[in-house]
């Protein structure tokens, strides 16, 4: 991997290095679903998208597939899900085919930077939970914005930050966050047109940072001599859970690429 996208994807999953990127595995292996509500996206896609027969579903940095195979499982649908390790895609693979969707999904091991510049005419474009792997909100919501149909649709993950409050005020703050106004502002912007803002479920941290730490614990006991390293991701993350139960609101915007009115 570059630099530029290492430092991306270890912001995005609350690393505070590079180099717990190859634990990330180890470390996440108790979990399918890493920050998404799999149903939710499904439920919000078949509301707002008017799916054809035929329809295509890019899902990017897709983690372990959770969201595409529950996509797959109930809209049959073909569902495309993009993500730069490796491991998270062999494992999505197998989950497609435990669920009897195989057939409806593809899982590519990439940089999702790369495939947003490749990929296009999809009807539905996925980007939740993973930060700001493609840019900060504007540059994300344009690459987004070439990827689907003029009339497709994109769900994109937000935290939004409260009016009032500062990014100073974040327990975690290797992200930047922006407040509704500002998401607001981006998206129009981007000539895009704001269907629905879903207010994510409430978030189990307790049970998720058990987890966690005890697989850290366990990396600790093999690499001692990482033992700093290991214990500021468990920091990290317990951080981010604090900021999210505490201050942020985290939504999933539907957002419609409008046709153009150009002659």
């Amino acid at each position: 991997m570059k630099r530029e996208i290492e430092e991306k994807l270890a912001s995005s999953l609350t690393a505070g290095t590079t180099e717990l990127i190859p634990f990330l595995p180890y470390l996440l292996q108790d979990f399918w679903e890493l920050g998404s509500d799999p149903a939710e996206i499904a439920v919000l896609i078949k509301k707002h998208a008017g799916l054809p027969e035929n329809a295509k579903i890019l899902d990017l940095a897709c983690g372990k597939g959770a969201v595409s195979v529950k996509i797959a499982q109930v809209l049959r649908v073909r569902v495309k899900g993009v993500d730069i390790m490796p491991l998270f895609i062999e494992f999505a693979g197998q989950k497609a085919r435990e669920h009897d969707v195989s057939d409806l999904c593809e899982f590519v091991a990439c940089d999702i930077n790369e495939a947003v510049k490749n990929e296009m005419g999809y009807d539905c474009v996925i980007f939740v939970a993973a930060g700001n792997l493609l840019g900060g909100p504007a540059e994300t919501l344009n690459k987004l914005k070439a990827v689907v149909k003029p009339g497709g649709h994109m769900l994109i993950g937000a935290d939004y930050l409260p009016e009032g409050g500062g990014q100073e005020d974040m327990k975690y703050n290797a992200c930047r966050y922006y407040t509704e106004k500002q998401w607001a502002g981006f998206i129009r912007e981007a000539g895009l047109e704001l269907i629905e803002t879903s207010l994510g479920d409430d978030l189990d941290g307790d049970s998720g940072m058990e987890l966690i730490t005890a697989r850290a614990n366990e990396l600790i006991e093999k690499h001692p001599d990482k033992k700093a390293m290991f214990e500021g991701y468990v920091t990290s993350q317990r951080d981010e859970y604090i900021d999210i139960k505490n201050s942020l609101d985290c939504v999933t915007l539907v957002l419609k690429r409008r046709f153009s009115t150009a002659r």
